[in-house]
């Protein structure tokens, strides 16, 4: 028999939790998860605002500079014995002139001092070789202007534009730098003087590509641009809503059109320098079409560009409502009038949305135009669209390989424009979709 002494005492049952506690546990682990992923949410939202507005700062930071450029003041004696001997004022004669020898002398008279061969050679160095082009211009306009003496401003270089703009520091060794100490004596004597400035440059707008920085602009790249992107709208738009009406509306349900559409979705994916090289062998190799020509550009862009259109069309066809194909049909309407009258309106603005980011789009690829030769040097502006361009992608490619400091002033500025372009394409997008947008 036990001693009930010395045994153990009976365990007793635990109780069981409250309900109302349980559950606020629970309410308090699943707000902590929510606060914890609202948080993990506004981190990264912060960190690519703060990447975007690094990249932007970075590229308005060494592109504005390039709105601006440095001109020189010189004293012009147009010497009529230079620029024309016989006085008989012959544009032959007055566009064939020793421009060049005006520059030089008016140098050599502001800087007397200067002799030797070098020193003459860096102290003509502080003017642009475009200046010599300035005043043929000015000659062959006013041809009244030989035997008068005239203020004209000048290009200056581009080192002498890169030391005002200060990114060239006076202060390091001069071997380490391409402006000596004596041409920085010189620009400091004409800044003084008044007669060093600077100007917004025009060039910039109004010239094509140069190996001259300060006389490059991207007047030729937004011109093939444009011609390219006009080609490119001209196909791909017609030929996408005509492909997305036809197999929205009318395109029997089967496994031909099953696989067109697969296609198509897959074809929106594929990398754009296979529709390159697509164009590359189909348009010049065996149509043998012009290489570097923004109608070859149009057509590589149009194959690249019409998988987007379409499916963005199918979508706008898709949200409008039945029930406008329905009553359409019960008023007697043909399919085809109840497709042109009623359904195809009300999807166009959906569809013009589409092939305006399309072409944004478009407007940035550079990949598929270096394939069929777009990377041309090209100085003339293009007048056509079979005469030999380039796109603004692809000068930004150009000038970004070029060793010059000054070339990457033009490269971030080519950058700000071609980011200016694309937003208002985009903002455009945004305008009709809220303009004409229609909820059912």
């Amino acid at each position: 028999m036990n001693n009930p002494s010395t045994s153990s005492p009976p365990k007793l049952a635990k109780p069981p939790r409250d309900i109302k506690t349980i559950v606020n546990a629970s309410l308090a682990r699943r707000h902590a998860a929510e606060s914890r992923f609202r948080w993990y949410g506004l981190i990264a939202i912060s960190l690519g605002l703060a990447f975007v507005a690094l990249m932007f700062a970075n590229i308005i930071g060494k592109g504005y500079p390039a709105f601006w450029q440095t001109y020189v003041e010189l004293p012009i004696q147009f010497d009529p014995a230079v620029i024309d001997p016989d006085g008989r004022r012959g544009p032959q004669v007055l566009e064939n002139a020793d421009y060049a020898a005006l520059i030089r002398a008016s140098l050599r008279e502001m800087f007397p001092e200067v002799e030797g061969r070098r020193n003459l050679r860096a102290l003509y160095g502080l003017v642009s070789s475009n200046a010599p082009y300035r005043l043929r211009n000015e000659v062959l306009n006013n041809p009244e202007l030989i035997g008068t003496r005239q203020s004209v401003w000048v290009l200056a270089s581009a080192n002498v534009d890169t030391f005002i703009k200060g990114n060239i520091d006076r202060n390091i060794d001069e071997s380490l730098r391409p402006i000596k100490d004596q041409e920085i004596a010189w620009i400091d004597q004409l800044r003084a003087s008044g007669k060093l400035e600077k100007r917004f440059n025009t060039i910039l707008f109004t010239q094509g590509d140069s190996r001259e920085p300060e006389q490059a602009g991207i007047r030729g790249a937004l011109m093939g641009s444009f011609y390219t992107l006009l080609v490119t709208f001209l196909l791909s738009f017609p030929i996408g809503v005509a492909t997305a009406v036809y197999l929205e509306e009318f395109a029997p349900k089967n496994r031909w059109t099953d696989l067109i559409e697969v296609n198509i979705n897959n074809l929106a994916a594929v990398p754009s320098i296979v529709f390159g090289l697509l164009g590359l062998a189909v348009f010049i190799n065996f149509f043998g079409l012009p290489r570097s020509a923004p109608l070859v550009g149009g057509l590589v862009l149009s194959l690249m560009t019409l998988p987007v259109i379409i499916i963005a069309g199918r979508a706008a066809l898709t949200s409008v409502p039945p029930s406008i194909r329905e009553a359409a049909l019960g008023m007697g309407a043909s399919k085809l009038q109840m497709v042109g009258h009623h359904v195809l309106p009300l999807a166009m603005p959906g569809m013009l949305t589409g092939s305006i980011i399309g072409m944004a789009r478009a407007l940035g690829e550079s990949a598929p135009l270096l394939m069929i030769g777009m990377v041309a040097f090209i100085v003339d502006v293009p007048q056509g669209f079979t005469d030999p361009a380039t796109v603004l992608p692809v000068q930004i490619y150009l000038w970004a390989d070029l060793p010059e400091r000054a070339f990457v002033e033009r490269t971030s500025a080519a950058i700000m424009v071609l980011l200016a372009f694309m937003l208002v394409m985009n903002g455009l997008a945004i305008i009709l979709r809220k303009r004409f947008e229609r909820r059912w």
